[in-house]
């Protein structure tokens, strides 16, 4: 199938043109986080979209394979008009969007992107491109959950850990490209967890952000075992695959990952790692990451690290708590945003560091959320009829939650954060939206680099 940006759409949308009033020939919509989980957002991936669809102009194939679709569908569809804009207007979309620079840490309840249209004739396409441009809440929503889940570990690194800022970047490894629904799932959740950290293993994540915003390499990963790389070696030699992962990879400066609950977790690090392959271990001059896969990881990873330290020994730091010699510890199995929390201040009683401990989250980082996590809408905000603009709202008696904006709006910065005011002259001079995106063509674009910069917001 070739990709149909008019197809990309809710059926009930093709009939909208004929439903608003006569004479309408302007429309103007915003987003907004209308409350949810965090009471913050991390505003991402608009550019994805921007670059990946509404940059490509509409042809007329397209135009001719709605109009089939959707006589068979049962639906109208307003054909003359997307002829219009594919042929008189050579398929460049009649819309200007205005959004917050990516990347920056918004409170709830504020607009953070605003679409409205450049054309009398085409003011209907601002509502069709809602599905479409709704979805930024995916990429939003996995930058907001990392961008908390980080500030929870950079407190507990700055409590316990001698060097926070340079620790935390790898911190959480994003394990989670079997987890989701798509290839182009993990690509866009996987680059936006990458706003917050370096780390990761969903390599689709690394290439959508090393293409759309401009990267050399956004994140980087090490040698690891599974399952089939230890137990391909049988019970019995158990110990010769360790042995394999420090002879392939266990070189001066490295960092090597072995999963080892395969069996018996505890003969792993005790006798097999804490023995056997102590003395190796030390010689190699790596830096081995033991990772427990299964077990409460609460309780399994404070055993993990008492008995480490039986074996390899550990150091105070300069906060006064103990950091492993030669080895450290990677809980990638049960992680959430409970559990990481209860796993820190379970090490922090145990007196270690959170040095000593990184984080590889699946399912819960790209997949176990959705558009109401942080409750995502766009709404129409004002019409242009008869030549004047209309600010239009909602405000339904059953859910006060949902009652929405009017008019034009900006966003302006005041202490501590922003706030959506009306757009005045005054409040045009201050409005952090910016354009992005008008007649078709992307009129700036932003690197990878500026949007992590935007991210180093810590909150208390």
């Amino acid at each position: 199938m070739r990709y149909n940006l008019i197809l990309d759409v809710d059926s009930y949308k093709a009939s909208h043109w004929l439903q608003y009033p006569p004479h309408t020939t302007a429309m103007y919509t915003y987003l907004e986080s209308r409350g949810g989980k965090y009471p913050a957002t991390v505003f991402f991936g608009l550019q994805y979209i921007l670059k990946q669809y509404l940059a490509h102009p509409i042809e007329p194939w397209m135009v001719e394979e709605a109009a089939t679709f959707f006589a068979a569908h049962g639906v109208p569809f307003n054909t003359e008009g997307w002829r219009y804009i594919a042929e008189d207007l050579k398929g460049l979309l009649p819309v200007r969007i205005k959004a917050v620079p990516e990347g920056s840490v918004v409170p709830i309840h504020n607009v953070l992107m605003t679409i409205e249209s450049t054309d009398p004739k085409t003011f209907w396409l601002v509502s069709w491109l809602e599905t479409l441009l709704l979805r930024v809440w995916y990429p939003t929503t996995v930058a907001t959950q990392s961008w908390h889940l980080k500030q929870r570990i950079y407190k507990a690194l700055v409590e316990t850990a001698d060097e926070p800022d340079a620790e935390i970047a790898f911190k959480l490894h994003d394990f989670g490209a079997r987890g989701v629904s798509s290839c182009e799932t993990s690509g866009i959740g996987g680059m936006a967890h990458l706003v917050n950290f370096s780390g990761s293993d969903t390599v689709q994540g690394v290439l959508y952000a090393n293409h759309y915003y401009h990267h050399p390499m956004a994140a980087y990963s090490i040698p690891a075992a599974e399952h089939s790389t230890i137990i391909a070696w049988g019970r019995e030699g158990e110990v010769q695959a360790y042995k394999n992962m420090l002879d392939q990879f266990a070189k001066p400066g490295a960092l090597v990952a072995v999963v080892s609950d395969s069996y018996d977790l505890w003969n792993a690090v005790d006798h097999l790692w804490g023995d056997l392959l102590r003395q190796a271990v030390i010689d190699s001059g790596a830096m081995i990451i033991i990772r427990p896969d299964s077990g409460n990881p609460v309780e399994i990873v404070g055993k993990v690290l008492q008995r480490l330290d039986t074996r390899f020994g550990s150091t105070f730091n300069g906060k006064g708590y103990k950091v492993l010699n030669h080895v450290r510890v990677i809980q990638g199995d049960g992680v959430n945003e409970d559990s990481i929390s209860e796993i820190l201040h379970s090490i922090e009683r145990l007196g270690f560091s959170a040095t000593n401990v990184a984080f590889g989250m699946g399912g819960a980082l790209l997949q176990k959320l959705n558009r109401d996590t942080q409750q995502f809408a766009v709404k129409c905000s004002e019409v242009t009829v008869t030549g004047e603009a209309i600010a239009v709202y909602k405000d339904p008696i059953t859910d006060p939650g949902k009652a929405s904006k009017r008019g034009r709006l900006a966003l302006i910065k005041i202490e501590g954060g922003y706030q959506t005011v009306a757009q005045t002259a005054q409040a045009a001079q201050l409005d952090e939206l910016a354009v992005v995106f008008e007649n078709g063509c992307i009129l700036q674009e932003q690197t990878f680099d500026a949007i992590r910069l935007r991210t180093m917001v810590v909150t208390s």
